[in-house]
């Protein structure tokens, strides 16, 4: 493995884990959903202000105008992105809530076959229906520990909602290609200030030194240092290797609760889990019974 791989594998896996501990710090902050995620983009967007100036990427004519507005309605799915899958961890786990929204993928796919044109090939509706089974054992089945009946239902509702809203950033973005990722991210969370500004109040900062830490690790590690690890590694992998170390995220987050908070998967949402990952692994890495799979749509 030359010394550029190495680099790259090594920010993935970074950045993969830190995703993991998100659902963590979010609880362990103790504070409402909309004050978490206005204060995530608060210090984010500190931090990414540095780290785009320190790049370059604040000079005039590095975005267009319409790559601006387009990055600015990114930026409205993100947030909102956010909003849902926080408040899907309080009613199904952290586990549960990630693992769900690993479905995104498959979203995706169908709005790249709506609004692109993309094909969708019998492979891919096979991998999409080995991840649909997967939601159906996961939300027939409660493991130790965890919420139940609307509570449970209404968690996985939250996460299925930001799976979609990431599904539409993602297929945004797909139209802002030659942009720095860095200050698209640093437009994303700006975006997310100036919605939130309003329903939050200014001194809503928590006082103990724990919450107060949490929020600001989640601005300044998991916003603004897990971009850089993420884009500097995504342009040094091979896609496949990419999508491949994608998945260290849900098995860290789903460890992270049951370290954390005792919330064990029972054996049939353990399997849910799996296909859910495999499925998202087969289509990512094109795996397929032959060299090419016929087009349905």
């Amino acid at each position: 493995m030359d010394s550029s791989l190495r680099r790259g594998s090594l920010e993935m896996i970074g950045a993969m884990l830190i995703s993991g501990t998100i659902g963590w710090f979010v609880l362990v902050s103790g504070r409402p959903v909309l004050e978490v995620v206005f204060w995530r983009c608060v210090f984010g967007t500190g931090t990414l202000l540095v780290i785009c100036a320190a790049f370059g990427f604040l000079k005039a004519g590095v975005i267009s105008r319409t790559a601006l507005l387009w990055a600015v309605v990114s930026g409205v799915a993100i947030v909102g992105n956010w909003l849902l899958l926080f408040a899907s961890y309080s009613r199904a786990s952290i586990a549960i809530g990630t693992a769900v929204y690993n479905v995104q993928p498959f979203m995706l796919v169908g709005l790249a076959a709506l609004f692109l044109g993309e094909k969708i090939t019998v492979a891919k509706f096979t991998w999409l229906s080995v991840a649909f089974l997967g939601m159906l054992a996961i939300v027939s089945a409660h493991g130790a520990g965890q919420a139940s009946g609307e509570a449970y239902l209404a968690g996985i509702g939250l996460a299925l909602g930001a799976a979609f809203l990431y599904a539409v950033a993602a297929l945004i973005i797909k139209r802002l290609a030659g942009t720095p990722p860095h200050l698209i991210a640093l437009v994303q969370v700006a975006t997310g200030v100036m919605l939130l500004a309003p329903w939050v109040k200014l001194g809503s900062l928590p006082g103990e030194a724990s919450a107060l830490a949490s929020l600001v690790t989640l601005g300044m590690v998991h916003t603004g240092l897990m971009y850089v690890l993420l884009y500097s590694a995504i342009q040094r992998l091979p896609t496949a290797l990419t999508g491949a170390l994608s998945f260290i995220y849900p098995i860290a987050a789903i460890l992270v609760d049951w370290v954390a908070f005792g919330h064990r998967l029972a054996p049939l949402q353990w399997l849910g889990v799996a296909l859910i990952l495999l499925a998202a692994a087969g289509m990512q890495q094109g795996w397929w019974f032959r060299a090419k799979a016929p087009v349905i749509v």
